[in-house]
């Protein structure tokens, strides 16, 4: 069972969120679907609004389903959930059913799926795309997290609910 809140009122550290205990970030509904492992990201404010904004890779399965909908998912599962989360990071939802390998519980959320495992979900409207261009990176190191250059498209989302479980 969830319950609505906003991001203001959360009690954990987004950062700590995204980068230390990861999320699933989904596009789709219930009837298709995928979902991905993210561990980089964020949330804020962006045009008088609270956002969130994800990467995602031209060749990851999520990529096609996040270019077809309107909202994604952010689910986060507070660290416990890591084993499951390496597989759905590890794996593409075009050769395996990455709910049957995991046991993750697939569920509405709005117009989008999350996960009834799931500590907190973020809601969020897609409004804006931006690709990565190597040409924008000011610390050379950067181009060590692209040996295939295959940069990352990044989606701005509106954060429209955010659920935290009872």
């Amino acid at each position: 069972m969830f319950r609505e809140t906003t991001m203001r009122e959360l009690n954990t550290s987004p950062v700590k969120m995204i980068a230390e205990d990861w999320a699933l970030l989904t596009a789709g509904n219930l009837s298709a679907f995928n979902t991905m492992t993210v561990s980089w990201g964020g949330v804020g404010e962006l045009w008088g609004k609270d956002v969130a904004f994800v990467f995602v890779r031209p060749q990851r399965y999520t990529y096609e389903f996040m270019e077809n909908s309107e909202y994604f998912t952010l689910s986060f599962f507070g660290g416990e959930y890591k084993k499951e989360l390496g597989i759905c990071g590890a794996k593409s939802g075009r050769d395996v059913d990455k709910c049957k390998e995991t046991g993750l519980i697939p569920m509405a959320a709005e117009q989008a799926v999350a996960f009834a495992q799931a500590k907190t979900v973020l809601v969020c409207r897609k409004v804006a795309f931006q690709d990565i261009d190597p040409k924008g990176f000011i610390d050379p190191s950067i181009m060590d997290t692209y040996a295939a250059k295959d940069y990352h498209r990044m989606y701005v989302g509106v954060i429209e609910k955010v659920l935290i479980a009872e």
